[in-house]
């Protein structure tokens, strides 16, 4: 269980740190790699015995936000920097002498963008609609108010076995799951229509993205060092979820048919001018 809420917070950090360094949406191959190495080093920190896990933190997607430095080059420097530090625990004793305030005013401004970032993709859906206005108000508030209440009433849920009583103590304590969890449910179920759920102007944006954003895709997400080279030399590796070369051939063909698409979904040709 903690690894499921682990995974489907991770993949709400991929898209809130894409939207923040205004890339592309990660493909699908980019988020299966980011989910096989945070399960990756969860392996090895087990065989070292730290007896925790490694996921992405919302803190640091909140930091590009606030820096506006998004450079993997800035993020490996700063982690050779840390590492070489931690070996001297002088250095390291200077960050606990940070006022608690100073630390609290900075997680406010961090968790308030990382707050409007992931309610930025409302923008696509009708909020003029009572259904939509519901969906949003009941999944939000329930997703604040269960975890609270399952934080005050530790040992409310009992049903006979421990196994259990954790998952869904660790499930219920999620948040974002569980507001996730309820929103989908609801807006699957609540009848409404493609323009009032969004679904047909996300559509058009995905679209435009394959077709006009395919490079700026490459260069942010495709494997570094000519290893994505390598893998289109090999059929096999399309059908390995964390190579850069899976689903191109559904990718290909997606773009051979852009006209027609076109025509089927009702979408009009935007075109995209860098500067």
């Amino acid at each position: 269980s903690g690894v499921l809420c682990s995974a489907i917070e991770s993949v709400g950090d991929y898209y809130a740190c894409a939207r923040l360094c205004e890339a592309p949406p990660p493909p699908k191959h980019a988020v299966n790699r980011g989910l096989c190495f945070e399960g990756l080093g969860c392996l090895i920190s087990a065989i070292w015995g730290t007896g925790c896990g490694l996921t992405s933190y919302s803190e640091n997607v909140g930091a590009i936000g606030i820096t506006k430095v998004g450079s993997r080059r800035v993020v490996q420097v700063a982690g050779l920097i840390m590492i070489v530090l931690s070996l001297f625990s002088k250095f390291t004793a200077t960050f606990a002498t940070i006022p608690v305030p100073i630390v609290g005013g900075v997680f406010v401004v961090m968790f308030g963008i990382i707050t409007a970032v992931g309610l930025s993709p409302l923008q696509f859906i009708d909020l003029n609609s009572s259904r939509n206005l519901f969906i949003i108000g009941f999944s939000i508030f329930t997703g604040i108010c269960i975890p609270k209440w399952i934080a005050a009433n530790p040992g409310a849920i009992k049903t006979g076995s421990e196994s259990i009583d954790q998952t869904l103590t660790i499930i219920l304590s999620t948040g974002m799951l569980l507001g996730g969890v309820i929103a989908f449910f609801l807006d699957n179920t609540l009848k409404g229509t493609d323009e009032e759920r969004g679904i047909k102007n996300w559509i058009a944006v995905a679209h435009v993205g394959e077709l006009n954003e395919e490079e700026t895709t490459i260069a942010s997400y495709d494997l570094p060092f000519g290893l994505h080279q390598f893998c289109a030399k090999f059929k096999f590796l399309s059908y390995i979820p964390i190579c850069s070369t899976y689903c191109e051939d559904s990718r290909e063909s997606f773009r051979r048919k852009g006209n027609s698409s076109d025509k089927e979904l009702n979408i009009p040709r935007i075109e995209i001018t860098r500067i």
